[in-house]
């Protein structure tokens, strides 16, 4: 929908196609605890990882977080900032805003095919592209002077990123690294005294940290292991050693935890629990550990350095985003396949990630704007005004 509006408002006709009955499906979705449309980070371009981490800085200058706050109030609606750097609407939801978007794109000419799933693409023999689809009438085709896919990653297909379109770029023998899950929860064996009493219960205030990569933020202990913002944002480091280490008191150091606790010859768990004001989940992590805490300073260690190895992550099904997907080596840098020219591909079928907290979002309209603008420059000087099927010339954006 992004490359459909850069390149609308630069003149070009749009038609876009949808293999579901109503557009933008995961951005509702993506609203629904409150559409967190951005990030104030100034360290944003670092959050991007993946094998072209240094195309980031050209695609957020392109379309930054600022411009994407300001396209969001250029819709009539009121952004907010809070302390973490994260950017919403107003009224904190999608619906509004998505509804205002597509005013906007059929008021600039965006022709919408809905129930229409893109299916092929091969060269028009009289120049361009033919873009096939299923739809409820059964197989159509569109020629395009240029197009682009936006198709989404692999999670929550019931939106309609289901990946499937990985075997027709396969096909095309286009380069792609697997979908896996990202941002995802991670799954442990809990012993049945933990799930018992702590089963939905948070652990706020810690420090969460894998590989060389630390976050700090909160944790959500459920019944197949944990879920929450500082796990999500240490998955690939996970990925390569499914170990997390917990931090209960990252605002204290060891030396400061260890001055609490009594000079004794005996070491009682309890008493160091309350001396070090230890939250209540926490406290029950660690005396599923008790035998290892016989000391203040293995407690200290426990309390600074609690290890829990992770089995792996939730299905992809259940991941807020995926990694994986086209290889960058198959695009140049205005995200077009090097081998199809005058198409381009945008958001989250690129192979990149990013964690929660707007940068998901963001990427999705940083890499849509290039997208969009470039294919509306490929297709100018091709069409002339040609009519394409059904009446539409220039860029399509599927």
């Amino acid at each position: 929908m992004r490359a459909a509006e850069v390149a609308s408002a630069a003149g070009t006709p749009v038609a876009v196609l949808d293999a579901l009955p109503s557009v933008g499906r995961k951005f509702l979705v993506a609203g629904r605890g409150g559409l967190n449309i951005t990030n104030t980070d100034p360290a944003l371009r670092t959050k991007y990882s993946g094998p072209a981490a240094d195309v980031w800085d050209s695609l957020l200058e392109e379309f930054s977080s600022t411009d994407l706050r300001a396209w969001v109030e250029g819709l009539g609606i009121t952004t907010f900032s809070v302390s973490s750097g994260r950017v919403y609407p107003r009224e904190m939801k999608s619906a509004p805003l998505l509804r205002r978007w597509v005013a906007r794109l059929r008021g600039l000419g965006v022709e919408f095919y809905l129930r229409h799933r893109w299916c092929s693409l091969e060269a028009n023999p009289l120049g361009g592209w033919r873009v096939g689809a299923s739809s409820p009438d059964g197989p159509v085709s569109f020629d395009a002077d240029a197009v682009v896919l936006a198709l989404g990653g692999g999670s929550w297909p019931v939106t309609g990123s289901d990946g499937a379109w990985q075997a027709t770029l396969a096909n095309l023998q286009i380069s792609q690294s697997p979908l896996v899950p990202a941002n995802c929860g991670w799954e442990t064996d809990w012993p049945e005294e933990v799930l018992a009493s702590t089963c939905g219960q948070p652990l706020k205030n810690i420090r969460a940290q894998a590989g060389g990569d630390s976050t700090v933020g909160e944790l959500l202990v459920t019944r197949y292991g944990l879920e929450g913002g500082a796990i999500y944002s240490l998955t690939p480091a996970l990925r390569d050693c499914p170990l997390l280490s917990i931090d209960f008191k990252p605002s204290l150091s060891r030396e400061a935890l260890i001055a609490r606790l009594p000079l004794t010859k005996s070491f009682h768990l309890h008493e160091a629990f309350a001396r070090c004001h230890i939250q209540p989940v926490a406290q029950v992590l660690m005396r599923s550990r008790s035998a290892e805490w016989t000391s203040r300073e293995a407690f200290v260690s426990g309390v600074k350095e609690f290890s829990i190895r992770l089995s792996g992550p939730r299905p992809l099904a259940e991941a807020i985003s995926s990694a994986g997907g086209v290889c960058w080596d198959e695009l140049d840098e205005n995200l077009m396949l090097r081998r199809f020219p005058g198409v381009y591909l945008a958001g989250e079928m690129i192979d990149w990630e990013a964690p929660t907290g707007g940068y998901l979002m963001q990427g999705c309209f940083s890499t849509g704007s290039r997208a969009g603008r470039c294919a509306a420059g490929f297709a100018a000087p091709r069409s002339h005004g040609r009519p394409g099927a059904n009446g539409l010339a220039g860029a399509a954006a599927t």
